[in-house]
């Protein structure tokens, strides 16, 4: 397992405990005492380390290498049942945006993510989870076919932002992020957006419009990084960690300024230390809501969606 720095205290005490279950297993000693003690104070000392994170450590554990990715939480929550669709019809399938529908306990869903890859490899192949304007093309046509067989809509937003090169601003990449703003408030199927890592910029909220926005505990949501922040404001990236606190990112931030709807737990130490715990929070979660959102109608829908984006950010005497 990987560890982040301020989690070194976890990683002296986990690897005591792996010495105490080798020294029962090898030597034929009874080391339970040892062992139960150490788990206790294991437990209790990630409690106050993950009880009191800064902004800037919640960007750390939302970039966790252990953390799940979109793709670990599809197959999870349908039970293999996943089937991936490809292509945008136009240039060609980005890799970094990834969907397709999957069986949610008897739910058609239709899920839209981006995904970073595990490891360099893969994340190569993955653009680090930066899409071009064909990922947000692919993402729209595949919510236009949710939508015309009357399924939800699930997004799982993890992205350090849209791909920024050239070769994408040529393609259109406002103008694709921009039409999937307008295509998502009056889309007619219940659409759930889950940011469960990063959240940067117009590559999060390209596909970041729903009925309900929820962040996962450990993770971010900004209109910048606070590496680019800091670079823009300071000239370099010494700063941050001020740049954290600053642009109010976290999922307590969020909820507070009524920019998201709810906050999802994550198992104590973080996603990354218990996965099938998350996984199980995550498929509850979306089953309530969209059991909730499917009993409504579309022009509801639509109606409370435009409603709820419209008074983000207005200002009153």
């Amino acid at each position: 397992m990987n560890y982040l720095e301020f989690e070194e205290p976890i990683k002296t005490l986990r690897e005591q405990l792996d010495k105490a279950k080798d020294i029962e297993d090898n030597n034929d000693l009874d080391m339970t005492t040892t062992i139960v003690e150490l788990e206790a104070k294991i437990e209790e000392v990630t409690k106050e380390i993950y009880g009191k994170l800064t902004p800037w450590e919640r960007v750390l554990v939302s970039r966790h290498p252990d953390r799940p990715y979109t793709l670990d939480y599809v197959h999870a929550i349908t039970d293999g049942s996943f089937m991936e669709l490809h292509g945008d019809r136009t240039v060609k399938d980005d890799k970094a945006m990834v969907g397709g529908f999957g069986d949610l306990d008897g739910r058609p869903v239709m899920f839209i993510g981006q995904q970073k890859g595990a490891n360099t490899k893969q994340r190569q192949y993955r653009n680090f989870g930066m899409a071009n304007p064909e990922g947000y093309r692919k993402a729209l046509r595949l919510m236009k076919l949710a939508e015309k067989f009357n399924r939800p809509v699930v997004t799982l937003i993890d992205t350090p932002g849209a791909y920024p090169g050239l070769e994408a601003e040529e393609r259109g990449q406002g103008e694709a992020i921009a039409r999937n703003l307008i295509e998502m408030v009056q889309l007619k199927v219940p659409i759930i957006c889950i940011i469960i890592g990063e959240g940067a910029s117009g590559g999060a909220l390209g596909i970041g419009i729903g009925d309900k926005v929820m962040m996962l505990e450990n993770t971010w949501y900004s209109v910048i990084s606070p590496e680019s922040c800091s670079s823009i404001l300071w000239k370099s990236w010494d700063h941050k960690i001020t740049a954290a606190e600053a642009l109010k990112l976290t999922g307590d931030d969020m909820q507070e300024l009524g920019l998201i709807d709810d906050i999802i737990p994550e198992p104590l130490g973080g996603a990354h230390n218990n996965r099938e715990e998350m996984f199980d929070t995550l498929k509850k979660v979306l089953i309530e809501n969209i059991d909730s959102l499917m009993k409504q109608g579309p022009d509801k829908r639509i109606s409370q969606r435009i409603r709820k984006f419209s008074n983000m950010g207005v200002v009153t005497a």
